[in-house]
């Protein structure tokens, strides 16, 4: 009953939408606004800055691991706390603009937001104003979660913490929380912990999924590279090749 429910509230977004209750082209623009927040991206312009394109170092992925690894700790810092800001503004912005514009009480604020984190996370990853290669949106989502609901994020970003100083390899991190993020989202006991609609949160973890598939090759082959926590800002074995 519990993922009946949840789906009903998704199914509410498209009756709203049909009804006219919330107009179309509002969601348009709020979706569109979205997606370039998502374009701003700091390992590419910080990179630059220093004469540098991040995409063409380490990794060649332009989020915070790779800035952490390719341009040191205080770039990889910046890029992080940049790329979480910009996920929860693409899903909090959005949330508040429509509260005052769709009907009161209309499940549908929750779900157009859900919409703007998943187009602020794809502006991340395939940014169009730099040629549709970024990051693999892990720290922007980390920001919509945050934004949807906080308890539900730190609880996936302790994950990712705990695991990352056993393992040492972000990417097998990111996908422990990933699966502990479907079996909250889904589980009964899940409601107390996230109100984020779990076919929203399909989507939005399968493009963090799916931007990770050389990584879990990798880490199949037993061949994925460990982090360093040095300055990284020269180029080691354990960078090249890895893409967290």
């Amino acid at each position: 009953m519990f993922f009946v429910r949840k789906v009903r509230t998704m199914n509410n977004f498209f009756l709203d939408l049909c009804s006219g209750a919330v107009p179309w082209y509002l969601i348009v623009i709020a979706a569109v606004c979205a997606y370039f927040l998502g374009n701003i991206n700091p390992a590419i312009l910080i990179g630059r800055a220093k004469g540098i394109d991040i995409r063409a170092q380490g990794s060649g992925n332009a989020g915070a691991t790779n800035a952490l690894r390719s341009l040191g700790r205080k770039a990889g810092a910046i890029t992080f706390v940049i790329d979480v800001v910009k996920g929860w503004a693409g899903y909090y912005i959005p949330m508040l603009v429509f509260m005052s514009i769709a009907p009161s009480g209309s499940s549908a604020v929750n779900d157009i937001a859900s919409l703007c984190g998943i187009c602020v996370a794809l502006g991340h990853m395939y940014p169009a104003v730099f040629g549709f290669r970024g990051g693999k949106g892990v720290s922007t989502v980390f920001g919509v979660l945050l934004a949807a609901s906080w308890l539900y994020a730190l609880i996936l970003l302790a994950i990712v913490l705990v695991f990352t100083a056993i393992f040492r390899r972000v990417s097998l991190s990111v996908m422990i929380a990933v699966a502990v993020a479907l079996i909250l989202a889904f589980a009964p006991f899940g409601a107390y912990i996230t109100e984020v609609d779990p076919l929203w949160m399909v989507i939005l973890l399968t493009l963090v999924v799916w931007k990770h598939r050389s990584n879990i090759k990798r880490l199949i082959k037993g061949e994925e590279p460990k982090l360093s926590f040095g300055s990284g800002k020269k180029k080691t074995e354990e960078s090249k090749g890895g893409k967290a």
